[in-house]
């Protein structure tokens, strides 16, 4: 089932109600640590480990209802994990970590019966788009339900990555799509250049904060133009999006 927070953002929840569980395996921290910090943001509990061994442990104590696995683990590899993963919980989606560079792990990866693929260096918002239909694909959430945000009369939908103002219709590429919606997340809410740098763009992007002036300016171009505007700048603070007076 979806529910939107009282942030406004749209939160996949387990049918029982109880919130998704995620376990993410990768040996570089800053890694584990910006991804269990943006799906910890989706409302999801979040286990981490660090080699395969833990990861099998946390398998079975947190029993999570997708993974994220880094394909090269200090102690092992990503496929051997995978088979012992599938021991303890058959069903389990994965969603294998690989290098830019190693076509042979992506092909690997699935063959040995991964659900999905992400090259390093990822787009976070990516990897939790991503996520959310491996969960739903394998019955951890409802599928039929729809994962819309609505801020005003701007409407979203992030499976089909439909957007709207006023009932007509806004074509948006894929980093617009991506920024747009982590505003709408966070309707109201003042957000950095730094914190949207984090999360629209590459965990290790290395361009400069102007990219974000930039973007912003093509999504007002598209959403504000003719129309009252939405997309606020709070100077020397950063950008918030709330509904139109």
């Amino acid at each position: 089932m979806t529910t939107t927070s009282p942030q406004g953002r749209t939160e996949l929840l387990r049918p029982d109600g109880n919130p998704v569980r995620v376990l993410v395996v990768d040996d570089e921290p800053p890694i584990t640590d910006l991804l269990s910090m943006a799906l910890r943001y989706e409302g999801w509990q979040i286990r981490s480990a660090q080699d395969g061994r833990g990861a099998v442990r946390a398998a079975r104590e947190f029993r999570p209802d997708a993974v994220v696995l880094d394909m090269l683990l200090p102690d092992t590899d990503g496929l051997a994990v995978l088979g012992r993963l599938r021991c303890e919980l058959p069903g389990v989606p994965v969603l294998f970590l690989t290098a830019k560079d190693a076509a042979e792990d992506r092909v690997a990866g699935l063959t040995a019966g991964g659900d999905d693929c992400v090259t390093k260096p990822f787009g976070v918002e990516e990897v939790v788009a991503r996520l959310r239909g491996l969960i739903r694909r394998s019955g951890a959430a409802d599928r039929r339900s729809e994962s819309v945000l609505v801020v005003g009369d701007l409407r979203l939908d992030e499976d089909s990555h439909e957007v709207s103002r006023g009932g007509q219709d806004i074509h948006l590429t894929a980093t617009e799509f991506e920024l747009l919606r982590f505003l709408m997340r966070n309707p109201r809410r003042v957000l950095s250049k730094a914190q949207i740098l984090d999360r629209v763009w590459s965990y290790d992007f290395g361009g400069q904060a102007n990219v974000v002036e930039l973007y912003i300016s093509y999504l007002r171009r598209k959403i504000d133009a003719g129309r009252e505007p939405m997309i606020h700048t709070r100077r020397g603070a950063g950008y918030l999006i709330k509904p139109a007076v």
